[in-house]
């Protein structure tokens, strides 16, 4: 555990110049020192002979003179974020001059933070937990209102109190085995397999509901991955424009326009799909357009949802056949564009040609060109993933995929009990399965984890938090 002084800019500066305001954090057991070094009150007051979580008004200064005009937050340990002497400096967000402050910090004793710096030491401090740290990460990620609202609550600790419940009960049967085999003459184990099995139970159903939600949770903190396919001409760039808001993709009355995959991010309706536009499918002796739809069909493998774009307006034909071939098993919503055109393929005529792999798809029909169906559209995907709700705001939802991990391999191990159980196998053999669920859910909230990963997960962090 490093306890020396560490220095960073906890703002961004907009990419067109400055803001408002900036903030320099100082945070170690030389905090107040530094800034002491470093800020100049009118009356000559120290920041050393002040009272915790106060605000003082005075200058920074260098060799040179004076930097900025600033206000200054003193906060002492342990009553901090990350539980040590702090000091934050508000001055004003020009890149440059926040630049000239923190290497003014710097000089005098401090030395620049690694990424996630601050927030590791939150966690080694003791002030919050791995899975806790991982979800300021996701606060600042945050794309839509389910990713804030839910990494919020993880942040609170919904994710942390759920799994701290279910790793105390298991402690306590690893307790109680172990004391008993230790002195058996006072702690009796007959008719404890049964009671085991019963706990153990309850514990995979809890381990159960959460991975349930695991899915959902994931693609509605990350999006979902989209590919809107068909054959040429179909819409799909119109499409793609359309949904984004702006001309992305080109679009034109020549077949075959599209040539390789274009990818776009949205929110629809609050909920963020990752839309990637492809070459129209259709057999072509072109050898770029060929590479084109070979790429088209591997995205359609990956994605967690196609947009199927017909054109109604045509004959349903041998490639929107094949299309229909490659959709076998993928969530798909079929979109009947061109609906302010002469209808001649129908939705009708499509359902009966579907086999039952693609029975679940759904049908809409919009008009890419007149902007009309997207809130059909935008139902058509609620329904398909969320059953039409968005989320429940007491619902611990995990969104983590190391999270995810730990949590089947804990699965794994508290089925393995049980089969211990029914196999009439020796106590002992419960401990060393009870003693891997234990651990596996303690990698979750950073009790059982190794350095390396710790420092993978806050390198991923951006400076100054």
């Amino acid at each position: 555990m490093k306890t020396d002084t560490i220095a960073a800019a906890a703002t961004a500066v907009p990419p067109m110049g400055g803001a408002g305001i900036g903030v320099v954090r100082i945070s170690g057991e030389d905090a107040i020192l530094v800034a002491d070094r470093v800020f100049f009150e009118g009356s000559g007051k120290r920041l050393a002979d002040q009272e915790s979580h106060t605000a003082h008004y005075g200058h920074i200064r260098d060799e040179e003179g004076v930097i900025d005009e600033v206000i200054v937050l003193l906060m002492r340990a342990p009553r901090t974020y990350t539980r040590e002497d702090t000091v934050e400096i508000d001055c004003h967000g020009g890149a440059f001059v926040m630049q000239r402050i923190l290497e003014t910090v710097i000089r005098n004793g401090a030395r620049p933070a690694e990424p996630g710096e601050f927030t590791k030491r939150a966690f080694l401090n003791g002030r919050i937990d791995l899975s806790q740290a991982e979800s300021v990460l996701d606060v600042i990620l945050a794309q839509n209102e389910f990713a804030l609202k839910n990494s919020v609550r993880q942040l609170s600790g919904s994710v942390s109190s759920e799994v701290r419940r279910v790793r105390g009960e298991i402690l306590h049967q690893i307790a109680y085995i172990e004391s008993a085999l230790d002195d058996p003459e006072h702690i009796s184990l007959d008719g404890y397999p049964c009671r085991l099995k019963e706990i153990v139970s309850e514990q995979v159903r809890d381990i159960e509901k959460l991975l349930k939600n695991s899915d959902d949770g994931r693609i509605l903190k990350e999006g979902i991955s989209t590919v809107i396919a068909g054959k040429p001409n179909a819409g799909k760039s119109s499409l793609l424009n359309w949904l984004v808001g702006e001309e992305r993709a080109i679009v034109t009355e020549i077949p075959g326009t599209t040539r390789d995959v274009l990818e776009e991010q949205i929110s629809l309706d609050g909920i963020v799909l990752r839309l990637t536009d492809t070459a129209g499918i259709r057999s072509t002796e072109d050898p770029v357009e060929k590479i084109g739809v070979d790429r088209a069909k591997k995205s359609l493998t990956d994605a967690d949802l196609v947009f199927y774009v017909v054109d109604s307006s045509t004959n349903f034909d041998e490639s929107d056949a094949g299309i229909i071939e490659l959709l076998s098993g993928k969530k798909t919503i079929i979109i009947f564009n061109k609906s302010d055109l002469a209808a001649r393929t129908t939705p009708q005529e499509v359902k009966s040609l579907i086999g039952k792999e693609n029975e679940s798809c759904r049908f809409v029909t919009v008009s890419a060109k007149e902007q009309t169906g997207k809130e059909e559209l935008c139902e058509a995907v609620r329904e398909m993933f969320f059953a039409g709700k968005i989320f429940q705001n007491d619902q611990v939802y995990i969104t983590n995929i190391r999270h995810k991990a730990a949590l089947l391999d804990t699965l794994a191990s508290l089925e393995q009990v049980k089969q211990s159980i029914d196999g009439g196998m020796p106590e002992d053999f419960y401990s060393i399965d009870l003693m891997n669920a234990y651990e596996e859910l303690g990698k979750i909230t950073g009790e059982a984890v190794e350095d390396d990963l710790v420092n993978e997960i806050f390198s991923k962090f951006c400076m100054g938090k």
